[in-house]
């Protein structure tokens, strides 16, 4: 579905001292971002926010960077955020494909990508967010031994991206076709793995841990 162009989202985004919309300037300096030197988790694609608010609710400890490139879908993940008075996240309005700008070596601890767009077709297989041409930009600033969390419902996009993280020198440390039928714990829902749930989607998972 197309989303209607909020033309207020970009104002209120550009006023909230949580949204870094000039990103390329901290690389290499998220610790000034935060104030303090804890470990940075990034998400690709927050979509509303329900998981990165959460995410950073249950660990204080950790910085939580959120990314998503539509402002009319940003928006509500800010205000989530500012709900959940969660002082460790920072939102950034941008295009996921330039990201290798954006850290520096190191500079991140752990990946989470929920419900990344499954481009099936052959010509744009390159453009998702697990195939090997983007794991080469995030192991520039992944920490050795950092973990990248995937989630997707789509098959397809699953099956062949454990292959690309094999390719690309991660080790696959937990794989499952049924996450919600699953021992596993500490998932968190995405208000689109939620809805799709209760409509009896079941959500893959996987752990893929970066080799040092």
């Amino acid at each position: 579905m197309r989303l209607r162009k909020k033309w207020w989202a970009r104002p209120e985004l550009e006023e909230a001292k949580n949204v870094v919309t000039n990103p390329s300037e901290f690389k290499g300096r998220w610790s000034e971002a935060f104030g303090d030197s804890n470990p940075v988790h990034l998400e690709l694609g927050c979509g509303r926010g329900k998981f990165i608010s959460e995410k950073a609710a249950a660990n204080p400890g950790i910085n939580h960077v959120a990314i998503d490139l539509k402002d009319e879908v940003l928006i509500y993940a800010l205000r989530k955020v500012n709900e959940a008075e969660v002082p460790n996240v920072r939102l950034i309005p941008m295009n996921i494909s330039f990201i290798g700008d954006v850290f520096d070596k190191d500079e991140i601890s752990k990946i989470y990508i929920n419900f990344c767009n499954p481009w099936p077709k052959e010509r744009h297989k390159k453009r998702r967010l697990t195939h090997t041409s983007f794991l080469k930009i995030y192991k520039t600033f992944l920490k050795p031994n950092s973990e990248i969390w995937f989630k997707t419902d789509d098959v397809g996009l699953f099956e062949e991206s454990q292959e690309y993280f094999k390719e690309s020198g991660f080790t696959l440390e937990y794989l499952t076709y049924d996450l919600h039928n699953d021992e596993f714990k500490e998932n968190i829902m995405t208000e689109y793995e939620a809805k799709f749930t209760s409509l009896g989607m079941k959500t893959m998972f996987l752990i893929a841990r970066l080799n040092s």
